[in-house]
């Protein structure tokens, strides 16, 4: 039976292209799903076997849907992927940049591409992904209208690419976790041939894990002080609100190093002492496409 994968957006979203680069197109099925909540809800119905979500990106931060999705639990985080974004201006073949007016794209691609758009004096229009403003373009056939996208969308509504690399910064990078349910394997699933597999072997490992504790003065540098004493480093900390209290919040934490490694199983051991929650989604290879072959 084929990999069933599910992303949120269309086929040739930039989602769709982080599941191809870690499973490749032979024994994978991808499933597009409109929205976020969606895509857990097909784990969570066994409709789907992985999934691939973004949870930051380098220019605009944060995806606070998806963080809020991982804290109702139910899933494991074993795979991340640090993916380069490259923008692309599509349009219809035959068309000639001097011929565009208009462009559409998800406002975050927007944003990421403002610098470009201004120089060029084209007008902005948001969509709801950046895959569909590639596929309603090819429908509507509008030779004053560009999408940008990523060159996979292009291929898949067979459009032209007018430009390659349009984004406003080089460094513009998204972050991807491979969910599984929380009762599935340990490690990633795929076909022997999946990409990951080989770019996994030596890749450094990450655990990430979310925390709540006391509302009260120095209880979140009493759990933070826990990590230093043990030597481990912290990658990433980012709140979300505590869902019922107003104005308290919960903390997603990364750090380096696997839980089975002794410093961070003896950070997590005394952590628990001085939290309220603890919960750890999973440790699992990191892998930066930009330094990693996934072809």
């Amino acid at each position: 039976m084929a990999l069933r994968v599910a992303y949120q957006g269309e086929p040739g979203a930039y989602s769709d292209a982080a599941a191809a680069a870690l499973f490749g197109d032979v024994g994978v099925q991808a499933l597009p799903c409109p929205t976020f909540a969606e895509v857990f809800d097909a784990l969570a119905a066994g409709s789907a076997d992985a999934a691939v979500v973004p949870v930051e990106n380098s220019y605009a931060g944060d995806v606070g849907e998806v963080y809020d999705l991982l804290r109702r639990g139910g899933v494991r985080i074993v795979l991340e992927l640090d993916l380069p974004i490259r923008h692309c201006l599509l349009a219809l073949p035959g068309a000639a940049p001097g011929d565009i007016r208009v462009v559409r794209s998800h406002p975050q691609a927007l944003g990421q591409c403002r610098e470009f758009l201004r120089r060029l004096g084209l007008r902005a229009e948001p969509a709801h992904d950046t895959a569909g403003a590639a596929r309603r373009l090819a429908e509507e056939g509008d030779r004053q209208a560009a999408a940008i996208a990523s060159e996979r969308a292009a291929r898949a509504y067979g459009l032209a690419v007018l430009l390659r690399d349009i984004q406003d910064a080089s460094d513009n990078v998204t972050r991807f976790h491979v969910l599984v349910p929380e009762d599935g394997p340990a490690e990633p699933p795929g076909p022997p041939t999946a990409p990951w597999r080989t770019a996994a072997g030596g890749a450094r490992r990450k655990t990430s894990l979310l925390l709540a504790t006391e509302h009260r003065p120095g209880a979140l540098y009493r759990c933070l002080g826990v990590f230093a004493r043990w030597g481990v480093n912290l990658t990433k900390l980012t709140s979300r609100p505590y869902p019922g209290r107003a104005w308290e919040y919960m903390f997603f934490v990364d750090l380096e190093g696997a839980v089975e490694d002794p410093p961070v199983a003896g950070a997590l051991e005394e952590l628990a002492r001085h939290a309220a929650m603890v919960r750890v989604f999973g440790s699992y290879p990191w892998i930066d496409a930009s330094t990693e072959e996934l072809a």
